[in-house]
């Protein structure tokens, strides 16, 4: 008989190996309660198309212009685009993403003429990178995810998955309307329950960053009990703001590049200050309560969170007023908690704006910043403010609000504390055999 050839073999031996592998990565992954991403502000991609009732400001923002480059049915990416760093097209950006109130209905609303959309609801796609072009420079939670499929034995799309929204819109107190946001909080109950039908009725674990851990504390208080026993494992927040920050002020005043490099802020303050989601991150009195320590300084007037609605109208945004004192106001004045165990992990020791000090130009000009602790953005108050039941809280030294999502050591512990929740799951299944 003739003997198997080498090739055979190897090709046998590699289907082996492929089959045991992919045994071991079942094993692995039934070993784990499902876990859904809800990313931060700006954490995720937006598209737009304009329609008929579009009025561009100048000949830029033609929508036969810009952008030359449209999906099916008129769709581009609003964000995050590369070309925002040129001027002409800042501005175009800038009209795109503004928010506009509307009194009579008390809720906001697109631009005239924008429609709006979140791609890949349910997928971590759009969490990966804002801009698929530019991956190095746009990456967002790829690494996170990269970490938990080699760490913990994730899958993505069958045991891991994301919830985007349009971080521009944020919710309102009760008794006012919040169409956008409350319809992603229905998106995302019924993405939990689907999750979990489809991971043999597992529980599922929420992890958030940034402003996502806001919108996950409001939707587990707006969930009865019952349905939280049965749907959710647990609630990991990274990096929440739980009382705003301190440069939200900065982003209101005299705008905010987000590090986006070319960009004047004055070009992008009208929008920020119109997004719905930025008046949620203003600084909260709950946290920061103490009245002789003014958060803003001018030369004739000092701000603290007491006199918020004082300093929306003296950096010229009166009309932003009345809708936070109204929506925004009554949702920061007390942490509910959230009926399930709760682990913050978030960084500290990082330089952070702590005081805002303007001169004689106003709030045209970048001011002059005094730091202190916290991760960079948010403020050590504000990250720890959360105080309720079966709180578990974790703190890594030197990593700032966007590198917990990449650095090293923040992944290995994001990766640890899953670990340890899945480790229950395991033990069940190992007394089960």
């Amino acid at each position: 008989m003739k003997e198997p050839s080498l090739h055979y073999l190897v090709v046998i031996g590699m289907l082996v190996m492929a089959a045991t592998m992919t045994s071991m990565c079942q094993a692995v992954g039934s070993n784990v309660y499902p876990l859904i991403l809800v990313p931060g502000n700006g954490g995720n991609q937006l598209e737009a198309r304009l329609d008929r009732e579009y009025k561009p400001s100048s000949g830029w923002c033609s929508s036969w212009l810009y952008p030359i480059h449209k999906k099916s049915g008129g769709w581009f990416r609003l964000w995050f685009d590369a070309t925002v760093i040129l001027s002409p097209f800042t501005r175009c950006f800038n009209e795109r993403m503004m928010l506009y109130y509307d009194a009579d209905l008390d809720d906001y609303q697109n631009a005239p003429g924008v429609q709006t959309r979140v791609p890949h609801f349910g997928s971590t796609k759009s969490l990966l990178y804002l801009d698929p072009r530019l991956r190095d420079a746009t990456s967002y939670m790829e690494h996170l995810v990269n970490a938990l499929e080699k760490g913990c034995g994730y899958v993505n799309d069958q045991t891991l998955l994301g919830a985007p929204y349009d971080f521009r819109y944020g919710l309102a107190a009760s008794g006012h309307p919040s169409r956008v946001a409350s319809q992603f909080l229905q998106d995302l109950k019924s993405l939990v329950e689907k999750t979990s039908g489809e991971n043999k009725g597992k529980p599922v674990i929420l992890l958030s960053h940034s402003l996502g851990g806001l919108f996950v504390l409001h939707f587990l208080n707006r969930t009865t009990p019952s349905w939280r026993r049965k749907y959710i494992k647990h609630f990991v927040a990274l990096a929440a703001p739980w009382g705003g920050t301190i440069s939200q002020m900065q982003t209101f005043a005299s705008g905010n590049t987000l590090g986006v490099p070319l960009v004047n802020p004055l070009l992008v303050r009208p929008q920020q200050r119109t997004s719905e989601s930025n008046q949620w991150l203003l600084p909260s009195a709950k946290v920061f309560h103490d009245r002789t320590k003014p958060l803003v300084v001018t030369p004739r007037v000092n701000y603290t969170a007491y006199e918020m609605d004082q300093f929306l109208a003296d950096i010229g945004f009166s009309q932003g007023v009345v809708p936070y004192k109204t929506r925004v106001l009554p949702l920061t004045e007390e942490l509910v908690t959230p009926g399930v165990p709760v682990t913050l992990i978030y960084g500290k020791g990082v330089d952070t704006p702590e005081v805002l000090v303007y001169g004689e130009g106003g709030f045209d000009e970048q001011p002059k910043i005094k730091y202190g602790d916290g991760d960079g953005t948010v403020n050590l108050a504000s990250l720890a403010a959360l105080e309720v039941e079966n709180l578990k809280t974790v703190e890594i030294g030197g990593v700032s609000h966007t590198s917990i999502l990449k650095y090293e050591i923040a992944l290995k512990e994001i990766v640890k504390q899953i670990s340890i929740i899945n480790s229950e799951l395991a033990n069940v299944n190992a007394m089960s055999v």
